[in-house]
């Protein structure tokens, strides 16, 4: 399972925004989203930028991974819901944040150079994720997800989104959106 975020329009609010004060708010941002993928048993890859990449099921077998990584996602997005209102308070913009998850196949491991080698994922699931995450604006949702993450995962009501092709890939493919836990939510909110 890999999971990448991404805030909106991060480039224009660096424009925006001293150093020192840009800094600080991605250092909170960081911090609140990175803990919501470690309480979900989450590895986090890197940080790029204002992106974030995770994933589970490595080093150590998971076999609710994609489970773990949706409820993650669904998470983080009620955690920036405060980090919002935190935002606004220090008179800091309002961010939106796109995150897509995707399961399937990687590669795990140490990759780099003879100079630099990090733990990381790479494969057709990773690229997946990143597409994913990349068309969260154009259907004005915060989390996509692969159909095979959808049908993966146990305890999540989804919405069907859409069929779409994405680079990389021959065929098009259904994405969906988690709306919530079911426990949570009723079935008539779906």
């Amino acid at each position: 399972m890999l999971f990448r975020s991404d805030i909106e329009g991060f480039s224009t609010i660096s424009e925006r925004l001293a150093p020192s004060t840009l800094v600080n708010l991605i250092n909170a941002y960081f911090t609140e989203m990175s803990l919501s993928i470690r309480q979900h048993s989450g590895i986090i890859d890197k940080y790029t930028g204002d992106a974030i990449m995770a994933f589970w099921g490595a080093p150590v077998e998971d076999l609710n991974h994609a489970t773990s990584g949706v409820v993650s996602a669904l998470s983080m997005q009620s955690k920036l819901i405060e980090l919002k209102q935190s935002y606004a308070q220090r008179g800091w913009p309002d961010i939106a944040v796109g995150l897509g998850l995707s399961t399937g196949d990687m590669t795990v491991g140490d990759m780099g150079s003879n100079i630099r080698k990090a733990y990381t994922v790479m494969g057709d699931s990773v690229n997946l994720g990143s597409r994913l995450e990349g068309i969260t604006r154009q259907y004005g949702v915060g989390i996509l997800v692969s159909e095979e993450t959808q049908l993966e995962t146990q305890g999540v009501l989804f919405r069907d989104i859409d069929m779409v092709r994405v680079k990389g890939k021959d065929n098009p493919i259904t994405i969906y959106e988690p709306v919530g836990l079911e426990n949570q939510i009723g079935r008539a909110h779906v």
